[in-house]
């Protein structure tokens, strides 16, 4: 870091000169215009950039030595993750029949994903969203409200014995994982671009957080979509009576766990935060309960349910690591990076 002394001129006017290596490499010359961001935790960003409009950056990716479908999607989508505004996708000669179906599969699977160009060579794909108009106040909590809908669905499949409803429950996934990536790349395009950061009046700290706070639930989601593929081995098998009743008493804890991890959240509340991590053990006891029923079922009954108590405890635990983001978050509330917003319940 270098240490500038403020000189002030004219009486009125604050002055700090800007560094001569820094001021050469940027190629900043005499008169030349500079901007001046107010970051929101109250830092000044200095930069050759004038303009509020993120950097247009294209990915080029080669088709042609690409021959694993799943490959080709991971790459999609960690162009889509780093913030690139266009993914180009070439062959040297014909695409193989693949390409077009993982990419119809990425442009559905993401927000803002659309193919502009496409001949027998090339598919560009360029990003329609305006990054400003997806807060990431609203991405949480369209999130959770899934996320939560799903686990108590997969629970009532397993009680009900409802194979579409378990279905639905895995397929509901791909909502979740697109607004986690999107959070995931909003967060990249902030880190890349401060003015970005203005716009959206979000420090790129606090952006961070939130993206730790997507993968958590995310987490959560996949757990909900484990519990649901557990469900239907046992369609049409007899479940012991008090197991289930076990099983509803885990989950109901277990979501009850993750409404508060998300109520302190948005409330900025430490102390709920720090009494809802206790309350963990609690889970983990009844989950215990679950597996030591178990050992009175049939072996398929039996490992399926173990199966299913475990990732109702998985569910609890990351909700508690959403109560350990909160308090790590508010500690570091002296920066300035947190700002109530309306709880979603």
């Amino acid at each position: 870091m270098e240490i500038r002394r403020v000189q002030v001129t004219g009486g009125a006017s604050y002055v700090v000169t800007l560094p001569k290596d820094w001021a050469e490499e940027q190629k900043i010359k005499k008169n030349d215009p500079v901007g001046l961001i107010v970051q929101p935790d109250g830092t000044l960003l200095v930069t050759k950039k004038i303009t509020d409009e993120p950097l247009q950056r294209t990915k080029e990716i080669d088709s042609s030595i690409v021959s694993d479908p799943a490959f080709l999607f991971r790459m999609l989508i960690g162009a889509y993750i780093t913030g690139f505004s266009t993914i180009r996708i070439t062959a040297k000669e014909r695409f193989a029949p693949f390409v077009r179906t993982v990419v119809r599969d990425f442009t559905q699977m993401t927000i803002g994903q659309e193919v502009v160009e496409e001949t027998a060579t090339t598919i560009s794909i360029r990003d329609l969203l305006n990054p400003s108009e997806m807060p990431f106040d609203n991405t949480i909590k369209r999130m959770y409200v899934v996320v939560r809908s799903m686990h108590e669905d997969a629970i009532t499949a397993l009680e009900t014995q409802n194979p579409t409803l378990a279905q639905d429950v895995i397929s509901r996934d791909t909502d979740v994982d697109r607004l986690n990536w999107l959070i995931a790349r909003q967060t990249m395009m902030i880190m890349n671009h401060a003015g970005l950061s203005r716009k959206m009046g979000i420090a790129p700290g606090m952006a961070m957080y939130y993206n730790m706070l997507s993968r958590i639930i995310e987490r959560v989601g996949d757990h909900a979509v484990r519990i649901a593929g557990h469900a239907s081995p046992l369609m049409g098998q007899e479940i012991d009576q008090k197991t289930l009743a076990a099983i509803r008493k885990a989950s109901a804890l277990s979501l009850e766990i993750f409404d508060r991890s998300i109520v302190s959240f948005f409330n900025a509340d430490m102390k709920e935060a720090h009494r809802n991590i206790e309350s963990i053990s609690a889970l983990v006891k009844i989950c215990g309960d679950i597996d030591n029923l178990t050992l009175r079922q049939e072996t398929l009954v039996a490992i399926n349910i173990g199966y299913v108590a475990e990732s109702i405890r998985r569910s609890g635990e990351y909700a508690g690591d959403i109560s350990e983001t909160v308090i790590n978050l508010l500690v570091d509330n002296e920066e300035g990076l947190v700002r109530k917003s309306k709880s979603p319940r």
